[in-house]
């Protein structure tokens, strides 16, 4: 399954879930990159 399908299985906008992924995901400890998966992710 990709990551847009999990986002919107989840009830998530695929764009704004990757868009926030990917701009949070440099700064973002390796201990709580699972708090980005699509089950775990909330917006800032």
């Amino acid at each position: 399954m990709s990551l847009i399908q999990s986002a919107r299985m989840n009830g998530h906008d695929p764009y704004a879930y990757l868009k926030d992924v990917l701009t949070r995901l440099p700064t973002q400890r390796a201990n709580e990159i699972t708090e980005l998966l699509p089950h775990k992710w909330a917006p800032v």
